[in-house]
Formats: C-alpha cells, structure tokens, sequence
C-alpha cells in the first residue's frame, strides 16, 4: 500500500506503456542494484540537493595536434606567460593603471550621484526584505527547499521506497534546524534582560553602523528580482570587451572571400591561439586566418575591419604577428587614438642622449615607447600641413642636442621661426624663403658632400688601418675621440621643398643630398627632412629610395603615401590617408623603426624645448662642445640663371643641340658653377624649369649619331613662361 502523501499525486503509467520496448530484466535489476548500493548512502547524507546539469567530462579521443611541437613564437615554450603583457613594460602598467583610475573614477561617480535614489529604494524594500528573510529561515528549518521536488518526483515514478527515504531525510535535517533555531532565541531572549539590567549603553555611531549593514541586506532579500536597486551604468563611454564572436564577424565583413569561403565550410576556420587579454589601454586578440589567408590581406582592410566592429578607424589597429603569415594581431583599445592623450617625453625634465643608442622618440597606439638611433640613419618626414611634421623634427633635432658631441646644422624654410629655440647649439642655422637663405643652405649641402664627406672619408681610412674602425665606419669611441673630426654631425632642413623646387639651386642640392645620404651614413652624417608636398618635383625619388627611416604623417591619397614610405605601402595596409590633420596632428605610419606601423611622436612645446636646449647648453659647456657666437657661414655659392645662360651660349642657326655640347660651352661661360657638369647633370637641372631633353641625330663623319639634348622651341618657351619671374 502506498504510503499517505500530503499534498502529492501519485502519476500512473499511461495506458500504452506496455507498448513501449522493454528493457532487458538483467540489466533492469543490476541498474537498480548499482543505483541502490553504490549512490544511496551518498545521495541521502547530502544536506543539500544540487539541481546542476550533469558535467560533461573531458573527450575520450585526444586533439588532432596531441603530439606536435610547441610553437617556438609562444613564451614558455608554447605555455602562457606567467605575468601578463602588460606588466612587462613600465608603460603598460601605466596604461592600464591610468584607465582602471579612470574607470573606477566614472563608476563611482556614477553611483555617488545617485546615492539618495538608492537611499529611498533600500528604505522602501527593507521592510519587506524582514519579513521575506524570517520566510526564508522558517523555510529552510523546515528543511522543504529541495526535497519537496524531489519527493514529487519519486512520486510521479511511482517510487514510494524513495519517498520514504526522502522524507526521513527531510525529518533529520528538520530536527536539528529547529533545534538551533530554539536555542539561538532561548540565548537572545536571556541576553536581553542581562544587557538592561547591566544597563549597557550602545553609542550612537554603532547603532547606525548596524543599521547602514542591515539596511541594503534587506533591501536586498526584498526587491523584485527584475528592479536592482542600483543602476546599471550603460550609458557612459566605457568600453565594450573584446569578443572572439566580434573578431569573426568583423573579418567576415572584410569582404575578403577566402575567409568567407573557409567559415561556411567550417565555423573554426578562424581560431585563437591565445586567450583575448588585456594589453595596455585595449585588447589584444592573436587571430589564425584561415589557411592561404595572410595577415596583410586583412591589415589592409582595415576600414572595413572597423566598421565590423562598428568603432572608429583609429580605434582598430590590426597587424602581422609573429609565428606564420597568417597569424593576425588584432590590437583594438578602449577608445580612439585621437582621444588618448599622450604622455611627457621621457627627457622632458632630466636625462641625455647618446646617439649610438636608441632613445625615446615614439609611442604606439597601445601607449608603449618606440626607441630610435640617429646614428647611421636618415630620415625623411611627410605630411600635409596641420599634421605635426615641425614638432617631429624639432623633436630630433632636440634629441641631437641633449648629446654634447653632436654638430648642429640646419635651415629652416617656413619662415615663422619654429627652430628658433635650438639656434643657440646650432652651428649654422637659417631661417626664411628667400634666395639668400635657400642659396645658403643649398651650400650647406654642397660642402657637406665635396668636402665634409670627403674628409671624414679619409679619416676612417686613416683610423681603419689603425685598427680603430674596423667595419669602416664612425664608432663611438671615435666620435668621442678629440680632434678625431668623426663627431656626430646633424643636419636638418625643413620644409625642404623649397630647396629642391627652386629654379636655381634645387636641381643641384637634390642630386648631392642624395649622395650625401648614400655616402655619409657610414661618416656620422645624419640628414633630417621634411616636407609637405610628397610628389616627383619636389621630392627626388632617388632621396626617398635611400632614406632608411620615413615618417608618414596624415596624407591625402595613395601617391604620397608611397612617396614617403615606399611604392605597395598602401596596398599593404600602411596607409597615413587615415589620419586627419589636426586632431590626429602626430600620428603617422613609421617604416625603418621596428616593424612598420602607426606611431605618434612624443609632444613638445615651444616652452619646454627652451628648458630643454638650457640643459643642453649647460652640458656642452662642460664638455667644450659649445659652438662660439663669432662662427660665420661659408661664403655663398655663386648665383646664375641657367636659362638665361644657355640661351647666351647657344649656338647660332641652330634649332637642336646636344647636351654635352652646352655643358662645355655653359663651363666656359662660368667655370665655377658649370665645371665638371656633364648630360646627366644638365638634364636634371632643366626638369624644374619644363625644358625638354630628347633624342637628337645627327650625321658625323657620314654617319648618324644620336644623343640627348635640347631644342630651341622648347627652351624659348621655358624662358617666356617664367619671365615674369626672371631675377634683374
């Protein structure tokens, strides 16, 4: 007979059970024996029943890549890193530390205005949270939480053995529930008439005290579980996390059609070597494309790449990682690039320079420190004006000072005096667009490749077969060595197209900076330039072909772009079209330091570049390095017009001719500034002035001959064209 069950159903089988297949008797029975002997006693001694899902455990058959070798790339031979990355460098800590101050900062903020909102909420919800709690604690000495459904459900199997068992169960725990229970209100009870005849005085900050604890407990227990008492702080700018389902669908979105292809046949054709972590001011995803699918194909995707993940440009920041073509580094940071303010120069307030060592000159996007030498590099920096172009300049040439041994040279051709605070460690500095200035800098140039390179050529030579340069190039002790003539010398000319377009000098100083840049590398000469017209006539290609070291600031389109960086840049991804002048005025794409990629350029103003050249003159006082105020410039080139002076050379009745023959009659004409010219020369001079040099024939000795030269029309065209402009 069925035990009486006070408020249960006992369930019948339904009238077609026979119809369902029968389990073998043998196995019915030893299933009901394993049930009873081996979970039975565990099952009823629980306190607690748990309603969790069965736990799947670990698969049977071992990964396809059980036995392969650990990935070399990873650190820890294939395990993660012990600390994260970005403890690994001061900035990273101090990134991270910045935006958790910052986060908790707006949190807290958030919530303090809201204080007597939540005030009136707790006061109304305590109460019912009192009696909602005495609910509860009678509930769970009566030991029904549980049980009650599991009573149910040996019912509905028909099952009164565990019925029973299950009541018996509910009984003990029930006894000894309410047993605590009595005895902890027979304690209190007796505690109070002890404390009022003790008459203990409670002071007023422990009361409130206890009651500012149990007020939110009560509240708590006694709001609806759909109204928090707190808001959810949504609408603030905080940062949505990284996702591996955001990745995927912001590759999918790229339109590349390998990676969509490779997903349709299998979902975990994209996949994560590493967890998606924190790295600085963002996350850091590591992202294996699918297979034939290389990082760069995404990287220059880059837009599309961020509008999948509906963020800003400068927001997203992909590239190629380490370990295999295909591996991407999806670098995305808690907000814009544009918006991170950037922090001091770490020489701003104390340190010097070595130029034979790296020193700080770049940040990242994930706020990290890019180091740069100056030694055996030149650099070259583009970008439309508005983008930052001065203060990346300035900001080497501040560095060159901060190392007493360095030479300083340099031109400025904006006019506005941006250099004018580094003039006092310069020795040679000019400043203007006019022919005077432009001339004088244009020497500069020439004297640096005729007879500056030239000496320091012979000096390493010199200090080579002493065994003092053995890879025939400056070092440091040489550069530090006195009356070695090897010191570092720097030269910096900004906005320099306006040397190289002008009609008189640019001609010359781009074919000689091009040598000087090739020659003096090895000679401790270190050219800077920059310039805010990236194109053919402005910018020689053979300077930007040998320049090891470009900066690519915001740009207008794909030419300019690979002026600066190199021709395919922009189809690889790297492209400075995506930054604006102005708020993004810095940022730019970096080739020669590192890996390519975007960097800013730390930020100094005019006063703190003062501080900064008084720290330097007080350091090459003491070492002597000082230049004296009495150093005069070389004597000016002398000035000629080249149209005017072939048109005086040209030879009579005749409407072709060749270009050795007007270089030999040009050198007659002024030896000091034609002598030694040859067609090459002469054809590079005329291009800024539009004049033609073709193939002319001609017949000596009965047969024909052809060479380049020019023709009368197309130099009477040239002159006619710029006569407005003709010098007196």
């Amino acid at each position: 007979m069925r035990p009486p069950l006070d408020g249960f159903v006992w369930k019948d089988e339904p009238e077609d059970a026979g119809e369902q297949p029968a389990p073998d008797a043998g196995t019915a029975a030893a299933h009901d024996h394993d049930d009873q002997d081996a979970h039975e006693d565990a099952f009823f001694d629980q306190e607690s029943v748990s309603h969790d899902p069965p736990v799947i455990g670990p698969p049977v058959d071992p990964p396809d890549d059980a036995g392969a070798l650990p990935d070399p790339s990873q650190d820890g031979r294939g395990r993660a890193p012990i600390l994260p990355p970005w403890t690994r460098t001061p900035a990273g800590r101090r990134a991270m530390f910045a935006w958790g101050i910052r986060d908790a900062g707006y949190v807290i903020g958030y919530h303090v205005v809201r204080l007597p909102k939540y005030a009136a909420k707790a006061l109304v919800y305590a109460p019912i949270g009192f009696f909602s709690g005495i609910t509860h604690v009678l509930r769970w000495a009566s030991a029904e939480e549980g049980n009650r459904a599991l009573r149910q459900a040996a019912a509905d199997r028909n099952d009164p053995a565990t019925w029973l068992k299950l009541d018996k169960q509910r009984e003990r725990q029930s006894r000894w529930r309410w047993s605590m229970l009595l005895t902890l209100a027979v304690l209190t009870g007796a505690a109070v008439p002890v404390v009022l005849a003790l008459d203990v005085q409670v002071p007023l900050w422990a009361r409130l005290a206890v009651l500012a604890a149990l007020v939110p407990i009560l509240a708590r227990l006694g709001r609806p579980e759909d109204k928090p008492i707190t808001d959810h702080v949504s609408q603030g700018p905080r940062y949505r996390k990284l996702t591996a389902e955001l990745v995927r669908r912001a590759l999918l979105s790229t339109g590349i059609a390998a990676i969509n292809q490779a997903v349709a046949r299998d979902q975990h054709a994209i996949s994560f070597p590493q967890e998606i972590h924190r790295d600085g001011p963002g996350h850091l995803a590591i992202v294996d494309l699918p297979f034939g699918v290389e990082a760069a194909d995404v990287v220059a995707r880059r837009g599309k790449l961020a509008s999948g993940m509906r963020l800003p440009l400068d927001q997203v920041w992909p590239e190629a990682a380490t370990g295999h073509p295909g591996r991407l580094a999806l670098w995305v940071g808690y907000q814009p690039a544009s918006t991170m303010d950037t922090p001091p120069w770490p020489l701003l307030k104390g340190g010097s320079v070595d130029v034979f060592k790296p020193f700080p000159i770049f940040i990242t996007p994930r706020m990290e420190t890019v180091n740069a030498m100056l030694i055996f590099r030149n650099w070259l920096i583009g970008g439309q004006p508005g983008s930052g172009k001065t203060f990346l300049l300035r900001l080497l040439v501040l560095a060159a000072s901060l190392d007493p041994r360095a030479e300083i040279r340099g031109y400025e051709f904006k006019g506005v005096a941006d250099f004018k605070a580094v003039e006092p460690v310069c020795a040679e500095y000019g400043n203007g667009q006019d022919d005077d200035t432009i001339g004088r800098a244009a020497a500069l140039i020439k004297w640096l490749y005729h007879t500056e390179c030239q000496q320091r050529a012979a000096k390493i030579s010199h200090y080579h077969a002493l065994g003092l340069a053995p890879e025939n190039k400056v070092t440091p002790e040489l550069a530090s060595r006195s009356g070695s003539g090897l010191h570092p010398l720097v030269v910096f000319l900004n906005e320099v197209q306006e040397l190289f377009q002008h009609k008189n000098y640019g001609a010359e100083a781009g074919e000689l900076c091009e040598k000087v840049i090739k020659l003096g590398r090895a000679l401790g000469v270190i050219l800077l330039l920059d310039t805010q017209i990236p194109d053919k006539d402005s910018l020689p290609t053979g300077i930007t072909r040998n320049v090891n070291t470009r900066v690519c600031l915001s740009v207008r389109d794909q030419v300019a772009n690979d002026m600066i960086l190199g021709t395919g840049m922009y189809k690889a991804g790297y492209r400075a079209t995506v930054f604006e002048p102005g708020e993004d005025a810095g940022w730019g794409v970096v080739v020669g330091v590192g890996k390519p990629g975007a960097r800013r350029g730390f930020e100094v103003n005019g006063d703190q570049a003062k501080q900064i050249i008084a720290r330097a003159i007080d350091m090459r006082v003491k070492t002597g390095t000082m230049p004296t105020p009495d150093v005069q410039p070389r004597p000016q080139e002398p000035t000629y017009d080249l149209l005017a002076d072939l048109a005086h050379v040209w030879p009579d009745a005749e409407n072709a001719v060749w270009n050795e023959t007007l270089c030999t009659r040009l050198a007659e004409l002024r030896p000091e500034v034609y002598g030694g010219w040859q067609s090459e020369q002469l054809t590079t001079a005329l291009k800024p002035h539009g004049v033609k040099v073709t193939d002319i024939g001609r017949r000596v000795n009965g047969k024909p001959v052809t060479r380049r030269g020019i023709r009368r029309a197309s130099l009477t065209k040239a002159i006619a064209e710029r006569s407005p402009r003709t010098d007196a």
